[in-house]
């Protein structure tokens, strides 16, 4: 067993010393091993650390549950990456919160060269999804790394196409891998693993509560060169991670929405507040990060303008002032029988500019 990264869990383990004094003690005595090897005395002579903090390194009893972390890890595929580690994540590094440990399970670059957090509500519409995934195949070009949360709506939604598209996605939890929350995504991470996977600070047996989670979008933030709001209602785990990205001056950007959509009004405030770039397609990211002048040799996929008749023209016209629209509807706001409408709306499909969902509505694309 490894007995530096023992220590090191170990000291993740004892009460009341959290990430930013776990690594003040290893800077003042030299390492995890000599912090419980120091003495009372030597300890209270480290600025910032009181007696009470002493007193529970001193008498420190985690060695077991770390033990108990390492056989989990030796026995699921996991592995613990420590502060110091090269593999650590660089740009999570010299954040004063970062973890001392990380836990994680899959195939992944904690340093790959690009990495975009996509992110948002639990309830997207249609449309929300839909963006979301085209955000990730415009993204495709640019060869980044997907980071979100691994939650129910368009955490999901962003891994499952980064897992379809084979980009390499991180999912980070908010509690230990012994858990998978939600437990409905346990098909989805047994995909994720072959090409990105699974990340955590939590140990094991740590639950999935609710004070987590803004730990969790922490690192999120901090993890990620670009960090994307889908949809987002005006409070919510997503605006929490955009704060924190905007605080680590990191790049955001979110999707707008109508000023009625409850889940457009996160974005829509992120934006009007001038925290967040607007997005419209993967190419603002690629302008505003300047990667494309950095990739001189990637082929640029240009902007497909389609020209529309009158009529089409008045159809994507209601499509961009309401969320989705029946046959029915089309034909009362457009005067024309549906025999009519049926053509130009399997026209307008095959242009790509709508798409068609159960019981006969139409979205644009």
């Amino acid at each position: 067993m490894d007995q530096n990264l023992l220590n090191n869990i170990a000291l993740t383990m004892v009460p009341e010393v959290g990430p930013v004094m776990a690594k003040l003690l290893i800077s003042y005595c030299g390492s995890a091993e000599l912090v419980f090897k120091a003495s009372k005395k030597e300890l209270l002579k480290i600025p910032g650390i009181g007696p009470k903090t002493v007193d529970k390194v001193i008498s420190s009893d985690t060695f077991e549950r770390a033990e108990t972390q390492l056989k989990f890890l030796s026995n699921n595929g996991g592995k613990a990456v420590v502060f110091h580690s090269d593999e650590y994540p660089q740009r999570l590094k010299h954040f004063e919160s970062s973890p001392l440990v990380l836990y994680l399970k899959g195939d992944m670059n904690l340093n790959h060269k690009r990495t975009v957090a996509i992110i948002g509500t639990r309830k997207p519409t249609e449309q929300g999804k839909i963006n979301c995934e085209k955000l990730i195949e415009g993204l495709q070009d640019y060869d980044v790394q997907i980071i979100s949360g691994l939650a129910f709506g368009i955490d999901t939604c962003a891994h499952k196409k980064s897992v379809e598209i084979n980009t390499e996605t991180i999912g980070v939890m908010g509690h230990g891998l012994d858990i998978l929350y939600p437990a409905e995504n346990r098909k989805l991470v047994s995909k994720m693993v072959i090409n990105g996977g699974v990340l955590t600070e939590f140990p094991i047996n740590t639950r999935p509560d609710r004070e987590n989670f803004p730990m969790r979008n922490r690192i999120i933030a901090s993890m990620s060169d670009v960090v994307v709001v889908v949809e987002s209602k005006r409070k919510g785990g997503s605006i929490i991670t955009a704060e924190f990205a905007n605080n680590y001056n990191k790049d955001v950007f979110a999707i707008p929405g109508r000023t009625t959509d409850e889940v457009s009004e996160g974005c829509n405030k992120l934006i009007k507040q001038h925290k967040a770039n607007l997005l419209e397609s993967a190419a603002d990211i690629g302008y505003i990060m300047r990667w494309d002048e950095t990739d001189k040799s990637r082929v640029v996929q240009k902007a497909l303008f389609i020209d529309f008749d009158n009529e089409e023209q008045k159809l994507i016209d209601i499509l961009k002032e309401k969320e989705s629209v029946t046959v029915d509807e089309f034909s009362h706001l457009l005067k024309l029988p549906p025999s009519n409408l049926a053509s130009m709306l399997l026209n307008l499909e095959f242009k790509g500019a709508i798409r068609s969902l159960p019981g006969k509505k139409y979205i644009l694309s």
